[in-house]
């Protein structure tokens, strides 16, 4: 029986394609392992195969998705969810957790840590940030306080060599003002002028 189908589903297929007729096969396997081949024996003649998956994990069946082969074209290697909805079929995108592809109420646990953990990044930069402001707020007021006392010295030196130069001032005055009293002190006193007049006889 099994030859009989064998040879009835290679005679369709070889029409099928010879019409240019997509066609679409399902194979129902025995099994929750990913199976190369069916019992038909016709995997090798499709173009494109996709194992569908109904697995559990964390007390619940998720499906999953994977494209085994497709020849001719690049195809993704990830184990993807799907959910049928009202809407149809959705496909998910793959998330990846510590242990590998997470699906269900697990995928849905591991995306609030993620977002926890990011929330905590976020947290710990804005904090560094803040610190780091801090900081530049009380150098910057350290700076202007040294800046400041570096005027003041530098205004004190400036006064101090006015003075300085003052004091010399004023010394090399007194000093031309003593060296004038003792020349006048050290000249001798002028004799009296004799009348030169003859007394009259």
């Amino acid at each position: 029986m099994t030859t009989d189908v064998h040879s009835m589903v290679l005679r369709l297929v070889d029409f099928l394609k010879s019409r240019g007729v997509t066609a679409l096969f399902t194979n129902l396997g025995a099994g929750a392992g990913e199976v190369a081949a069916t019992e038909v024996q016709i995997s090798s003649l499709m173009d494109t195969w996709l194992l569908l998956y109904n697995r559990e994990s964390n007390g619940e069946h998720n499906r999953q998705l994977y494209l085994l082969k497709s020849r001719g074209m690049a195809h993704s290697n990830q184990v993807r969810e799907f959910i049928m909805s009202s809407d149809g079929i959705k496909l998910r995108e793959a998330y990846i957790g510590p242990e590998g592809v997470v699906t269900g109420s697990a995928r849905l646990a591991q995306e609030a840590k993620d977002k926890a953990a990011v929330l905590i990044r976020e947290q710990e930069v804005q904090r560094r940030a803040r610190e780091l402001e801090r900081r530049r707020r009380e150098i910057s007021a350290q700076i202007e306080v040294l800046q400041a006392q570096l005027a003041s010295e530098s205004a004190e030196e400036v006064m101090l060599r006015r003075e300085a130069l003052g004091r010399e001032d004023q010394l090399a005055t007194d000093r031309v003002a003593m060296g004038v009293s003792r020349r006048t002190a050290a000249r001798p006193a002028r004799p009296e002028a004799k009348s030169t007049t003859k007394p009259k006889k």
